[in-house]
């Protein structure tokens, strides 16, 4: 028999979950709205030129005034955007397009973004669960785009404020001259920058993806940077075929949970890295223990982003799939179990997401 039958339902209860239940539907539709917005323009438009129509909007955003219309009504019957009474002239809040646009270098309306691309793969995800197996990179057209923007919000506005003083010598070593590896390193956002910043140095960057990879050389082109190379390389092997003492800094940003064997990847790394060389970790800030997680301000974003995409990628390559939470005592014995010795874990206050971890051999 089942033992939930034989328990007593609670109106209480169940009148408050149905209330959730409501608010979690009408969130997520939400969100898709929300990432219309920040492709269209919509939110920068809006807050652009103040209270308006809808065809006002749609002229000045050049789009069509239908959609927009539709748009605006999801937008403002979620408490996003303001009208009037008469329901014809619509207006963001100063707090929201703080956080919505780019007026205050503050917008995180990219975030939303996920929800459709992850979205795209559910039936190949469902058929995992239900056969086992992953889905391919190839399967997400837009994934590595969604995450240049959110390497650019928090590694690369970040580097010489934030980031590098993590590591006090860096910067001066960085300025003299050293060799430096990026692992996973997408479009190559922090490498270009850091390019710049420092033309004494050389820089290589590592991704298993052609298109981000053919974006990054043709960026190193057209901004003139001699001293970036780009590569791609499947680094499942890189334990054995890392090149020994390389490098004097190895940097990952979030890119090593998703890898089809992190334990390899992390082996090669220590294999790369110079003796008084550095690696710098940007990984998911979470517990190894799904308890541990309840709480967690982003918890159910982190894990539905791991079957979604990070686990289910490693995966598809034979990999260990140790998941976007693979969590914080999971990285360490990693790290350890790699030959690292040395572990400081930081929290940085513009990045809600992630810890950093400066390694040392």
């Amino acid at each position: 028999m089942c033992i939930a039958c034989e328990t007593q339902l609670n109106p209480e209860d169940l009148n408050a979950f149905g209330e959730r239940f409501l608010n979690i539907m009408n969130s997520a539709n939400l969100a898709m709205m929300m990432s219309i917005g920040y492709r269209t323009g919509l939110f920068e438009v809006l807050r652009e030129i103040g209270p308006s129509t809808s065809a006002e909007l749609a002229k000045k955003a050049n789009l069509n005034e239908r959609y927009v219309r539709e748009w605006l009504g999801a937008v403002t019957t979620g408490g996003i955007v303001e009208c009037d009474d008469t329901g014809s002239v619509f207006t963001l809040p100063a707090a929201h397009a703080a956080m919505l646009t780019d007026a205050d270098g503050q917008n995180v309306a990219y975030l939303t973004q996920f929800i459709a691309v992850l979205g795209a793969v559910e039936d190949r995800v469902v058929e995992c669960f239900r056969k086992g197996g992953g889905v391919p990179y190839s399967a997400y057209p837009r994934f590595h785009e969604v995450m240049a923007t959110d390497s650019h919000r928090n590694v690369v506005e970040a580097l010489e404020d934030r980031i590098l003083p993590l590591m006090p010598e860096m910067t001066e070593r960085l300025e003299r001259g050293i060799e430096v590896l990026d692992v996973g390193c997408g479009q190559g956002r922090a490498l270009l920058e850091l390019a710049r910043l420092f033309p004494n140095s050389q820089f290589t960057g590592f991704d298993l993806c052609p298109e981000p990879v053919a974006w990054a050389r043709a960026e190193a082109v057209k901004r003139g940077l001699s001293n970036v190379t780009f590569e791609i390389r499947d680094l499942t092997t890189f334990h054995e075929d890392a090149p020994p003492a390389a490098f004097d800094w190895i940097t990952a940003f979030d890119a090593i949970h998703d890898q089809a064997r992190p334990d390899h990847l992390l082996a090669g790394i220590r294999r790369a890295l110079k003796p008084d060389g550095l690696f710098l970790m940007q990984d998911v800030g979470a517990s190894s223990n799904i308890a541990d997680n309840r709480n967690h301000h982003l918890g159910p974003l982190i894990y539905t982003v791991s079957c979604m995409h990070c686990m289910t990628v490693s995966l598809s390559q034979g990999g260990l799939g140790v998941g976007t939470a693979w969590g914080e005592q999971m990285t360490r014995e990693f790290l350890f179990n790699a030959g690292f010795s040395d572990v400081d874990r930081h929290q940085l206050e513009h990045d809600i997401m992630n810890y950093y971890y400066v390694v040392k051999p």
